[in-house]
């Protein structure tokens, strides 16, 4: 399918219940018999109470739904156990308050509305819900463009993978880090003056690290690189012509536009 900007998928979402707030699950108690999970809304003026599964016999599980059993990308998920259920509504379980949705675009162009019946299906479920997208069609396009919509609509969040391995290693990825903490992953700013330089540099294209460090040892500080001359920077070392002239013209800009 190639085009879809219709309405049906504005209808489709329009009768689906999407959470407006932040949810609390909360865990079954283990028994014999573990229920399915359901959305309690007997009090609409409170956040809906979300009751989760059971947890995995193993705490550093992923849950993964029987349907799923044979999907390649299984294989590369190594460094985490896997479980199956076929208690869980969503793909894979990758934390007591996240969730996988699998979507290969390739089917999605055969099934349109069928992202929006697994949506329908999971309500109100888990805090964070990823939506992931192995994109596995030449023209991806306008599917994107349709699932990014379903996904703002919907509180999704959406990951694209270009290959069955890299989709493993993104769910592999969520469960390793389902307890770590959000500075983890954040960029880790240099506190040393001369790798700050050397990172400014490196910012105007195409300067590499090893181009930044050798300017700034034949020169001496960054001020005697702004105001080197063209010619003088084409000598440097591993720099050449074409990088010197880029250099330096970014380096002649005003910094501050009129």
């Amino acid at each position: 399918m190639d085009d879809f900007d219709d309405d049906s998928f504005d209808d489709v979402l329009g009768s689906m219940e999407m959470p407006t707030s932040p949810k609390k699950p909360k865990v079954q108690p283990s028994n014999n018999q573990a229920p399915a999970a359901t959305t309690s809304t007997a009090n609409s003026s409170h956040p809906a109470s979300i009751t989760v599964v059971k947890p995995a016999s193993n705490p550093h599980s992923v849950l993964v739904h029987s349907k799923q059993r044979g999907n390649p990308i299984l294989k590369s998920i190594q460094s985490v156990p896997l479980e199956y259920r076929d208690d869980i509504v969503p793909d894979y379980v990758v934390g007591r308050t996240t969730c996988i949705l699998f979507l290969s675009l390739k089917y999605h162009n055969l099934n349109p509305d069928y992202i929006c019946q697994r949506l329908k299906a999971l309500g109100k479920m888990y805090e964070l819900r990823v939506l992931l997208v192995q994109v596995d069609t030449p023209e991806p396009h306008n599917a994107l463009k349709s699932l990014t919509r379903i996904s703002l609509l919907a509180d999704l969040t959406m990951m694209l993978a270009w290959n069955a391995e890299e989709a493993g290693k993104i769910i592999e990825t969520y469960k390793q880090f389902e307890k770590r903490p959000p500075d983890l992953i954040m960029e880790r700013v240099d506190s040393n003056p001369h790798q700050k330089l050397v990172a400014a540099l490196t910012n105007i294209k195409p300067v590499n690290k090893t181009d930044a460090v050798t300017l700034l040892q034949t020169f001496g500080n960054l001020g005697n690189v702004i105001t080197a001359s063209e010619e003088r920077l084409s000598q440097v070392m591993g720099l050449g012509p074409r990088k010197a002239k880029r250099l330096y013209k970014t380096l002649q800009e005003p910094f501050l536009s009129k």
